[in-house]
């Protein structure tokens, strides 16, 4: 789950490990770059082993179980009618980290018919802290995240809030001064008596420091998320930038 948000953090136009962004090539497979892990996702759905894998790359096996299996799964939903699937099915792959969009391509579907249907098999996530202390001691942060691996929230929701999506990744030409203005609005917010919620998910950022916002979600910032967000917290307005 963690691996697949992390590949759509970084690039979203990426919905996930997807094995149809890139052709086998075994010379790319041997060295180490930003795209390896796409031509990686290309081998294992074309059936190359976890040994062959491994023997080419020098990626642990235990990590190329884990990335077969999303493959895997990735298969069997491509095996899948849209008009089949199933909550079980729906459910695990959610919980291998499957985004709406991802499934949709999958089955030949779309996103907001899947998002309907999940919905309606009542398939959301949950909301966890982070826990910033390796469980050493009980803590609690404001930081936030969600999961389909979770039976429960870790926090309550009173409602009240107001959303501020951040910038996300850094690029050229989207930088340091468009999180600033992230920043400028959680400032007024809070001058204004208002309690802010920050969407963002670039650790490097003044946003995503544990001061800057009453609720800070470690999220991607897509329709899915932000959707699932206002959905669980029911904020009074949401700003973008």
């Amino acid at each position: 789950e963690a691996f697949q948000k992390a590949l759509r953090m970084v690039d979203e136009n990426v919905t996930g490990f997807d094995p149809n962004i890139k052709n086998v090539n075994e010379n790319e497979l041997r060295e180490p770059t930003d795209k390896r892990m796409f031509f990686l996702a290309a081998a294992l759905k074309q059936g190359y082993t976890v040994e062959k894998l491994y023997d080419l790359t020098k990626i642990d096996i235990w990590f190329l179980g884990k990335f077969k299996n999303i493959i895997d799964y990735y298969k069997t939903l491509e095996a899948t009618n849209s008009g089949t699937i199933t909550s079980d099915i729906l459910k695990k792959a959610k919980k291998i980290g499957f985004s709406d969009k991802q499934i949709a391509v999958a089955i030949k579907s779309t996103e907001l018919a899947v998002r309907k249907l999940r919905e309606e098999y009542h398939i959301t996530p949950f909301v966890k802290q982070i826990d910033t202390v390796a469980a050493e001691w009980p803590a609690s942060t404001n930081y936030l995240y969600l999961t389909y691996n979770g039976s429960t929230h870790d926090i309550q929701f009173p409602g009240d809030f107001v959303m501020v999506l951040g910038s996300g990744v850094y690029r050229i030409g989207s930088s340091v001064e468009f999180d600033w203005c992230a920043v400028g609005c959680l400032r007024e917010l809070r001058n204004q008596g208002k309690k802010t919620i920050m969407v963002n998910y670039n650790p490097e950022t003044v946003s995503t420091d544990y001061d800057m916002s009453d609720r800070l979600y470690f999220e991607e910032i897509s329709f899915e998320v932000v959707m699932d967000i206002y959905n669980i917290e029911h904020p009074d307005g949401v700003i973008l930038s």
